[in-house]
């Protein structure tokens, strides 16, 4: 009875918070551990706010207003009792420009209060430069925004959707999927709930969702003509376009009707304010006329180029070459210290050309200090890079960016996991090094806000052969991803860096990539590969002389065989690797190797041993400046204790380890100590403290949706009845 072990887990026992592949500061990789057991569905957690997840409401939107009654209605008249019985969904379709996202924000923001349960938003990038979402991780992020803890999170996409409906059951909420590009892609994230309203964007038809999931539909035209101009009004003095309104008539002509060739005319208009709309009307049908041999039927840039052209020719050569630049960048947003990476200039001079940019609707602030490019402004940049930047010039900014984020991503690592490896960087050419994060909470949030962009930026490096980036960034992320349980994400792009190591021929690179490899393999059930890869980064540790990837990885094998059942075979290893790191004096890999010889010992039923391996282990981690570790090693010492009857010592031992828990906010480990401290109270007959103790560690349980805490709840129910 009691919290759940998981095992003799990785290379770092169990550390919810504080998790290291392969038992902790090594010289090159970071390294986690493996988290065994089942898939719970757990109760949201209603102490938590109700997630409000719309990005910013659009400004100066021109009220489109039959359509957005039409949305409304298919909100509140469900067209059968059937649909009264189940959850709507709306498509919200159209061509590129034409206005979806910024129409469904809208409808959204007016609509808020009808969904007291709140609003969840994920821009699926169907048509972006970017990787796709695909349902997998969009649920992955839904289900985080819905307080379920990332390691209860299901680890197939079936078991995520159906805990996705579970939870929406009973609930009212608004779900904005944007940018989908297939029926196929947003299927998976639908709700079942009758009270839930989806609202879905795309340029696509999406007829499989109108005919299999009985989705409504509404099709965004173009502006018509006096919508186009009220648009225009916004940006202009409404006096002068009432003064002039042929060439207002025909300026929106000239932008096709579309929202965002006007928003780019209206902020080039406002900032002219001496100049006729007649002569901008000019200006714009001279760079059509001159930009005519570029057009074809098929150019999807068609209608907007040359309103694009129009308004990228007014900026100075700085901001063209910006808004080039940043065209390179493949994510669906991005940050000022990536573009000023990206740019080669300062984080103050990257933020005033964006700002500038932004001013001119080429590109858009989305949050603070955040910014994306619409994909049509995006498809124009690159293609204009291509066009006047030499090969060279994209190389070297794309390389600078990718060493950003390789160089900011590894001061993440060191404050969200301070006992962790590191692996040899890159120089920091050609930009600002980054600052250092203020906390655990600052260092989390950029991970959180970057992480696909840091998967897209391993993509990149992948495509453009920088293949030092890609082992190194791969390495560096590693742990972070793993800690968040982003376990897909994680083996890919560790694949990805063995993969780039072994072209190189690194074999540091190899061997640290195969070291983390083996911890993912062992997390997801494939014992034997996991066996493997580590045998294999045992093997080109010794050849290098490297001793701690050496060591883990021999230890990593013990806790394989150990896990088998094969203690004597588990016992040798963890010799081996104890020995490895004893000789070069890695006393964190000691003191784990240690306290993984004490329970083998215990396994073979070896008291002595195995409480003097434990002993021997916290005396080394009390000369390192870890207390997790030490707690960690506290709690491993006080069940072998336990085991040899010795229960106040134990008890000692506990309540210093629950001190750390507490204080470092592991509310699994403090929840394992609670209920040690409880088994020991309850066999001496002190069923108060016993009490205590347990729920206790139920409300520590409760704390990240483990729904053991029901049973320690029962087990004092029960002994209340007795």
């Amino acid at each position: 009875m009691g919290v759940e072990v998981e095992k003799d887990i990785s290379m770092a026992e169990v550390i919810p918070v504080e998790n290291e592949f392969s038992g902790g500061r090594a010289e090159n990789v970071v390294q986690a551990g493996v988290v065994h057991g089942g898939i719970h569905l757990v109760p949201a957690d209603h102490s938590f706010p109700p997630p409000r997840q719309l990005p910013l409401r659009p400004s100066r939107f021109v009220n489109r207003r039959s359509s957005m009654a039409v949305l409304s209605t298919m909100l509140t008249s469900p067209s059968s009792e059937t649909e009264s019985r189940e959850a709507r969904i709306a498509t919200v379709i159209g061509p590129p420009g034409i206005g979806k996202t910024a129409f469904a924000l809208h409808w959204s923001y007016i609509r808020r209060d009808n969904f007291p349960d709140g609003d969840l938003y994920v821009d699926m990038q169907g048509y972006g430069a970017g990787e796709v979402v695909n349902a997998f991780q969009a649920l992955d992020s839904f289900l985080r925004s819905l307080n379920i803890p990332a390691d209860r999170i299901p680890e197939t996409l079936e078991e995520r959707s159906s805990l996705f409906r579970s939870l929406l059951s009973g609930r009212t909420m608004l779900l904005v999927i944007d940018n989908v590009s297939t029926s196929a892609q947003v299927r998976p994230l639908l709700p079942a709930a009758q009270n839930c309203f989806t609202v879905v964007t795309s340029r696509s038809a999406l007829p499989g969702l109108v005919a299999r999931d009985g989705a409504s539909r509404l099709t965004l035209d173009v502006l018509n003509p006096q919508e186009s101009v009220d648009l225009l009004a916004q940006f202009v003095d409404p006096v002068a376009v009432q003064r002039e309104k042929p060439a207002a008539a025909r300026l929106a002509e000239l932008c096709g009707y579309l929202p965002i060739a006007l928003r780019v005319v209206g902020e080039r208009a406002a900032r002219r304010t001496h100049v006729s709309l007649r002569d901008l009307v000019d200006e714009l049908e001279g760079e059509l006329e001159r930009l005519d041999a570029l057009q074809s039927a098929e150019d999807e840039l068609s209608d907007t180029r040359a309103v694009f052209s129009w308004s990228y020719r007014a900026l100075d050569v700085t901001q063209q070459g910006a808004f080039r630049k940043l065209g390179l960048h493949a994510g669906a947003e991005f940050g000022v210290g990536a573009a000023a990476s990206l740019l080669g200039v300062s984080v103050r001079e990257a933020k005033k050309l964006l700002l500038s940019l932004s001013s001119v609707s080429l590109i858009q602030e989305v949050h603070a200090n955040r910014f994306k490019l619409h994909d049509l402004l995006h498809s124009y940049a690159v293609e204009l890079s291509s066009a006047e930047d030499s090969l060279k010039d994209r190389t070297d900014a794309v390389r600078r960016m990718l060493t950003w984020y390789l160089l900011t991503a590894d001061r993440c690592r060191q404050v969200v996991l301070p006992h962790s490896a590191e692996v040899p960087l890159v120089p920091a050419r050609g930009i600002d090094e980054p600052d250092d994060f203020g906390g655990r909470a600052e260092a989390w949030d950029w991970f959180e806000c970057e992480r696909l962009n840091l998967l897209t930026a391993l993509e990149t490096a992948n495509e453009l052969a920088q293949l030092d980036i890609v082992w190194k960034l791969a390495l560096v992320i590693s742990g972070p991803l793993e800690l968040r349980s982003y376990w897909a994400d994680w083996e890919s792009s560790v694949r990805a860096g063995l993969l780039a190591a072994r072209t190189l021929g690194d074999e540091l690179g190899e061997a640290a990539s195969l070291l983390v490899l083996g911890d993912a393999s062992w997390r997801i059930g494939r014992l034997d590969d996991a066996f493997a890869q580590y045998e294999s980064a045992a093997l080109i540790g010794n050849s290098l002389k490297i001793p701690w990837i050496e060591g883990f990885a021999r230890r990593g094998m013990g806790l394989l065989r150990a896990e088998g059942g094969d203690a004597e075979t588990a016992l040798t290893y963890f010799t081996e690797a104890l020995n490895i790191f004893q000789e070069v004096d890695h006393r964190r890999g000691a003191g784990m190797s240690l306290l993984s010889l004490a329970k083998s010992h215990q396994a073979l039923n070896d008291e002595a041993a195995a409480m003097e391996c434990g002993a021997r282990a916290l005396r080394v981690f009390e000369t390192i400046e870890d207390p997790w570790t030490l707690a960690w090693g506290r709690l491993t010492q006080a069940s072998i204790l336990t085991a040899a009857s010795l229960d106040d010592q134990a008890l000692e031992l506990l309540r210093q380890a629950l001190a750390t828990f507490r204080e470092s906010g592991d509310r699994r480990s403090e929840a394992m100590a609670l209920t040690e401290m409880a088994e020991i109270s309850y066999r001496h007959s002190n069923t108060a403290a016993a009490s205590t103790h347990w729920l206790e560690a139920a409300e520590a349980l409760e704390a990240i949706g483990d729904p053991q805490s029901d049973e320690l709840r029962q087990r004092v129910a029960e002994m209340s009845g007795d």
